[in-house]
């Protein structure tokens, strides 16, 4: 299982944390934000691959903003799994 810290562009959340294990999203946390509803995101995406997160949550905008925290959330689980499979090539 792989660890993954995110630094989150343009949201109020600052950092988003999660676990990766076989493409398999875990244990996420967002670090500031809309508290109820990053709550609810964590547990909503809790197992899902991270291709699934990234179909349903990318292009998700918050008011006029270009981006949102589930949008950064694509960005997070998307990068995490690279990097797991860059390990796993090592």
């Amino acid at each position: 299982m792989l660890h993954y810290e995110y630094k989150t562009q343009g949201t109020c959340s600052q950092l988003i944390t999660l676990d990766i294990d076989g493409g398999v999203v875990h244990n996420v946390v967002f670090y500031g934000g809309c508290s109820g509803n990053l709550k609810a995101i964590s547990i909503l995406v809790e197992g899902m691959k991270a291709e699934e997160v990234a179909e349903k949550l990318s292009g998700v905008r918050c008011g006029m903003r270009s981006t949102s925290c589930a949008h950064q959330l694509t960005k997070a689980v998307l990068a995490a799994a690279e990097e797991e499979k860059r390990a796993a090539q090592n």
